[in-house]
Order: structure tokens, then sequence, then C-alpha cells
């Protein structure tokens, strides 16, 4: 068994256990399925689902890096941007709530895009450890 989380423009965003090899098409029927103004135009639903991954849908209208499938980094395309990403998509990533979010838009604004990956520790309360979760799912394109 794997847990996703599934974010965003969904009817009943949560956590949900699938078997291994289930795909990401049966994660958003369990979280009840899109909402009126989601945009699932990016979404592999093909996607076989990985053990912690997140599955963000963004609304009609929202800027999202590339895919706003966000996985365990296992391909380019579901690379977060810490230099461009928002709020919400900085929150579907392992360990970072709103409070960390809105500490990594903050210094990114006040010192300017990050040159690389490991800046990202210069943020107040990314330490070394939380940093190596996050070194396989972002990008500073």
């Amino acid at each position: 068994m794997v847990f996703v989380e599934v974010k965003g423009a969904v009817m009943k965003p949560g956590v949900y256990e699938l078997s291994e090899g289930d795909r990401v098409l049966k994660a958003i029927e369990m979280a009840g399925g899109y909402i009126e103004s989601s945009n699932p135009k990016h979404i592999n639903h093909a996607e076989r689902v990985k053990d912690e991954m997140v599955i963000y849908i963004p609304k009609e209208g929202e800027e999202v890096e590339e895919s706003p499938l966000a996985t365990n980094g296992s391909s380019q395309s579901s690379l977060v941007n810490i230099n461009n990403a928002d709020a919400t998509v900085l929150t579907t990533l392992p360990g970072i709530g709103v409070a960390k979010a809105e500490a990594i838009i903050a210094h990114r604004e006040q010192s300017g895009a990050f040159k690389d990956k490991q800046d990202l520790t210069k943020v107040t309360g990314i330490g070394q450890k939380t940093f190596e979760k996050l070194e396989p799912l972002i990008t500073v394109k």
C-alpha cells in the first residue's frame, strides 16, 4: 500500500491509501473528482502513484510551473521551481506548510532569486534535513 496526498481543485482534498501500481486517476476519483473551476490539462492521469506522492490540481487560470503534479522527483516535469512557485504550489512539497512557503517567498523577494537549490537552507526554518527531502523535488530555473 502507498499513501498519496491530493490537493487543490478537488472535492475532498486529503491523504488516500492506494495499492502500489494504481494510477493518478484513481487517487483523483478517491478525492471526489475535480471541482468545476479545476484545470486538469497538465495532469498525467495514467501515471502510477508512488508512496508520499503529492498530486496538486490547479484551478483554471492558476499559473503553475511545468507540471502541477509533484511526485518524488522521478521526472523533470514534476519539479517545483522555487524561484517562481506561489505558496499553494510550495505547500505541495513535503515539510512545507503555509508558514515556510511564505518564508520562502519573503526570502526570494528580499534577497532575489535562488541561485542554486542549496540557497533554500538560507530560509529560516529550513535546515539540512528538510533540504535533503526537498532537493530532488525542486529546481531553480
